[in-house]
């Protein structure tokens, strides 16, 4: 018994997630279905998964969406249309300030207009 190693029972902090391939997800729906009643249950127990894996991975094969994914965080397929827009508005804003200017010195020199016309009759 001293030359034996005895198994660590320490617990580790963290179990890794894990990830499936497309290729894997494939496999496993085509082995479901080709499985008797009472076989899937032996499936899932042998592979560790769960049933509603299994149906999430067939809708994702039905509707061709079942790929790899790439991780992290998605990238915003508006985000040139967004910058796009931005701009824009800033160029409309600047346009419109110039308007409201042109717009207050046509109103004073319309207010000066009458008060010189005013004058003259006088």
């Amino acid at each position: 018994m001293s030359g034996e190693q005895k198994p660590t029972t320490e617990v580790k902090p963290k179990t890794e997630r894990r990830r499936f391939n497309a290729e894997y997800k494939h496999q496993i729906v085509a082995e479901a279905d080709e499985c008797q009643h009472g076989e899937l249950g032996a499936l899932l127990r042998r592979e560790g998964l769960y049933y509603s894996q299994i149906a999430a991975w067939r809708k994702a094969q039905a509707s061709g969406t079942l790929e790899n994914k790439k991780r992290g965080p998605r990238a915003n397929v508006n985000a040139v249309r967004v910058k796009e827009l931005e701009a824009e508005n800033e160029r409309l804003k600047k346009k419109l300030e110039q308007a409201e200017a042109i717009i207050e010195a046509q109103k004073k020199l319309a207010a000066l207009m009458d008060q010189l016309k005013k004058q003259e009759t006088s």
